[in-house]
């Protein structure tokens, strides 16, 4: 079905290296706890439940789309997750397409629809970013793993 398009990208949420190295050190701390507690009692087997419960959100998380990047017929679509609302971004009103680094921070939130310093931010994980500038100075900053693929598909649509 998305081979029609000449480019889909889909972003999820678990699947960010630093947050996945987080939850992992939270759960093996659980498990540390768990094996190094002398008195055995009820409240030790609760380590044990939330290491376990710590390892299948992220297995969940892992499977959980944040947003589905597709362009198409002159337009970026951004279809976001569950009630989030959908973004169509029309080409024919950018006028600068630029690939950047989406931030110089080590952490960044995932974010889709944030309004900030006359800016539109999407992003689920990675450094990459392209960026497109819209007649009015507004700037689209979308996340993405693979920033050349996306920045050759939208500079050909726009062309076409």
């Amino acid at each position: 079905m998305d081979s029609k398009y000449p480019f889909v990208e889909k972003q999820y949420i678990g699947r960010d290296y630093i947050r996945i190295c987080i939850r992992l050190l939270m759960a093996a701390f659980c498990f540390g706890a768990y094996v190094y507690e002398r008195d055995r009692d009820n409240t030790v087997d609760l380590f044990l439940v939330v290491g376990f419960g710590i390892i299948a959100v992220s297995i969940i998380l892992l499977f959980l789309i944040q947003y589905k990047t597709t362009i198409t017929n002159k337009s970026v679509i951004i279809d976001g997750l569950w009630t989030a609302k959908r973004v169509k971004i029309d080409l024919n009103s950018i006028v600068n397409v630029r690939k950047a680094t989406y931030s110089n921070y080590l952490f960044n939130n995932p974010v889709y629809n944030l309004h900030k310093k006359g800016s539109i931010r999407f992003y689920s994980s990675g450094k990459d970013a392209v960026v497109l500038t819209d007649r009015d100075g507004l700037e689209y900053f979308i996340g993405t793993q693979r920033p050349n693929e996306m920045l050759l598909v939208i500079q050909k649509e726009m062309n076409s």
